[in-house]
């Protein structure tokens, strides 16, 4: 009996082990638009995403250099100056966009009770001025 608990203790030990092996530790950006005074912090949790975030900053990466996702109308640890933070499961890079979903951060900030209608339709942001600034520790 002994040896069976055990024996499932080591089992169950592993398939944690292995489970938790592909994880993604959140890396959170700080960027700007072409204001320069604005900073959004963005918090990305794809693998691919936090690479190509990475690549844009050390320059190995210069497509796709702006950021696109889903606002969510609630503010966040991360970003506490502003009313709105995006879906880290929505945001993505892209070298274009609609001019429907472009808006520079303080005009969503100010004009959030707008969003998600006529205004950034679906709840979608691409601002077209947006960068990567730096990798910042959270």
């Amino acid at each position: 009996m002994k040896i069976s608990i055990i024996l499932l203790l080591v089992v169950l030990t592993v398939f944690s082990y292995i489970a938790s092996a592909g994880d993604i530790k959140p890396a959170y950006f700080e960027t700007a638009d072409v204001t320069g005074t604005t900073r959004f912090i963005i918090k990305l949790i794809d693998e691919e995403n936090i690479k190509h975030a990475r690549g844009l900053l050390d320059g190995t990466i210069t497509v796709r250099p702006h950021f696109m996702g889903r606002i969510k109308k609630t503010t966040t640890d991360y970003n506490p100056r502003f009313s709105f933070h995006l879906d880290s499961d929505t945001i993505s890079f892209f070298d274009l966009a609609i001019e429907v979903c472009d808006a520079h951060t303080s005009y969503v900030e100010d004009h959030l009770d707008e969003a998600c209608g006529a205004f950034l339709p679906g709840c979608f942001w691409c601002p077209w001025t947006s960068k990567l600034v730096r990798e910042i520790k959270h």
